[in-house]
């Protein structure tokens, strides 16, 4: 009977943990939907599409937002998942044992740096090396693509996008790591044993594996892109414009809301600025559900082929 009353308190105990973050969650998207209520009723689906953000006259707009949060992080996105694939295939295929520890977690630590810390290190030294020697290098060899046209300031989408890349690295190179070295022992040494490469190896046997970890690694590391704030906020510029230029400055949600959200009183402003916040919300919430169901599908693919002979899996 002691045990079977245990066990009881014990599952109640557990389930309310896990019931606890639902009911945080929704309560979170509650308060966010009753604050932003007004800005819904006045704006409606007007509010993302619409430029203008007035608030002396009470009109606002979040598609400049909008463009600077998605673009800032996809480009973060497209710098560091190439750099940190390297550095898990490195740290787990090649890397000597003697340098795997140290450099794994002198990699670990870079996650572990206060975002202002990175932001401040933006102003003073990376936005002035991005102004004076790689943008106008992008701009004069690339400048007929319009992405890479325009006048240069140093802060900008760029600045932003790399210190957000530098960021996220950590996050996942870390869980790239983890799942690389989940791979099988039997399955490298079966790719080895039939006359592969060291590159072929990873190739054909570790990447296909570890896929679903990759992804959620990517994932997780867009979703830091995602809120990020006071890095962002620091070397965006802060400009609220559509410009397909990535040297061009910018705004993101969640910049404009550190820089406004202590100014505004309860009206239209403070709804739109809590509009905002769940979109953000929103957009995290779906590309963490799209990233779920891409993660189970590759995942059920992986698990597949571990069943098979490595040499069916040659292309």
């Amino acid at each position: 009977m002691r045990r079977r009353l245990g066990d009881s308190i014990f599952a109640f105990v557990v389930f309310l943990a896990a019931f606890a973050v639902i009911a945080l969650m929704a309560l979170m998207v509650y308060e966010l939907l009753r604050q932003s209520l007004p800005s819904i009723e006045q704006f409606g689906a007007r509010f993302l599409i619409s430029r203008e953000w007035d608030p002396v006259n009470n009109v606002y707009g979040a598609l400049p937002y909008i463009y600077g949060t998605i673009v800032s992080s996809l480009l973060a996105l497209l710098m560091a998942v190439p750099l940190s694939l390297g550095i898990a295939i490195f740290l787990s295929q090649f890397a000597p044992r003697w340098l795997r520890s140290p450099l794994g977690l002198l990699v670990d630590l870079l996650a572990a740096i206060p975002s202002v810390v990175y932001g401040l290190w933006g102003i003073f030294v990376l936005a002035p090396f991005l102004g004076k020697t790689i943008e106008p290098f992008l701009a004069d060899h690339l400048g007929s693509i319009p992405v890479f046209r325009g006048p240069v300031y140093g802060v900008g989408l760029f600045a932003a996008s790399v210190v957000l890349a530098i960021m996220i690295t950590p996050t996942i190179s870390a869980i790239s790591r983890e799942a690389m070295l989940n791979v099988s022992r039997d399955q490298k040494e079966a790719a080895q044993a039939l006359g592969a490469t060291p590159w072929e190896t990873v190739r054909m046997s570790v990447l296909p594996l570890a896929r679903p970890g990759i992804i959620g690694a990517v994932i997780l590391g867009l979703g830091r892109a995602l809120g990020e704030t006071m890095a962002v906020t620091m070397l965006i510029g802060n400009v609220r414009q559509l410009n397909a230029s990535i040297f061009a400055p910018a705004y993101s949600i969640a910049s404009v809301i550190a820089n406004e959200f202590a100014e505004v009183t309860e009206g239209p402003h403070m709804a739109a600025l809590v509009e905002m916040a769940l979109i953000l919300l929103f957009i995290t919430l779906l590309l963490n559900l799209l990233a779920r169901l891409l993660v189970q599908r590759t995942g059920n693919r992986a698990a597949r082929l571990k069943g098979r002979p490595f040499a069916k899996n040659r292309p």
